[in-house]
């Protein structure tokens, strides 16, 4: 059983970076510029992300020399597992953008091959009123 369960966690685990794989290599191929604009603001998060937790931990060292040394141990663990938090969080909030984005060009693409779809039925449609209107001057 407990091999059974291993072996599922690792298929999973497999199939989720495989989907992730997918899911890059789809928004690389439909739009560049979106990419590009996720990437800087990832960026510009992960760089914020940093000022705060070192502007954290300077706090915390500043406490906890005021403070013991137990509670220093504390609070150096739990800022260690907010930032594993805010990581996570953060993966999360990118992953989230990504798919948005990418169900936004979806559509996107949905809407203009809509709308080329109109454009050709409608250029279709005059065509034939073109040929049925030269058709009867012929006949006349």
């Amino acid at each position: 059983m407990m091999t059974m369960t291993t072996t599922r966690r690792r298929t999973t685990t497999i199939t989720m970076t495989m989907m992730m794989m997918m899911m890059t290599l789809m928004m690389m191929i439909t739009t560049m510029t979106t990419i590009t604009m996720l990437l800087v603001i990832v960026t510009v998060m992960l760089l914020l992300l940093l000022l705060t937790m070192l502007l954290l931990m300077m706090r915390w060292r500043r406490r906890s020399r005021t403070r013991t040394r137990t509670r220093a141990t504390t609070t150096t663990t739990t800022t260690t597992t907010m930032m594993m938090m805010m990581m996570m969080m953060m993966m999360m909030m990118t992953m989230m953008m990504t798919m948005m984005m990418t169900m936004m060009m979806m559509m996107m693409m949905m809407m203009m091959m809509m709308m080329m779809m109109m454009m050709m039925m409608m250029m279709m449609m005059m065509m034939m009123m073109m040929m049925m209107m030269m058709m009867m001057m012929m006949m006349i």
